[in-house]
């Protein structure tokens, strides 16, 4: 059976361009579980563009479906996830960081 994640970047990505906490990313998060979404998905960035180190340690006590998180898997992303336990851990490639042999 296929489940839907949502991912929420874009909603942090307004929030900070914004100022302040408009969108309001753990109601957000609370309302897509409650609309029917199977998972949450965060990809936090080393630069905090988009969702924040914090931001992922306030969803952890929010969300009640999958809580997956997308990254590099940096010694900083590695603490991350080890000290939140989401139920899914996405390793994502980044280029500028690879050594071409």
């Amino acid at each position: 059976m296929t489940k839907l994640s949502v991912n929420i970047n874009k909603i942090a990505t307004l929030r900070n361009a914004r100022g302040g906490n408009m969108p309001d990313l753990i109601k957000a998060a609370i309302d897509i579980q409650n609309f029917g979404a199977d998972g949450i998905t965060i990809h936090p960035r080393p630069d905090e563009r988009h969702i924040r180190y914090q931001d992922v340690y306030d969803l952890k006590k929010v969300i009640t479906t999958e809580y997956n998180i997308e990254g590099y898997p940096s010694m900083d992303f590695m603490k991350l996830v080890d000290d939140v336990r989401p139920e899914q851990v996405t390793l994502v490639p980044d280029p500028s960081r690879c050594v071409n042999k």
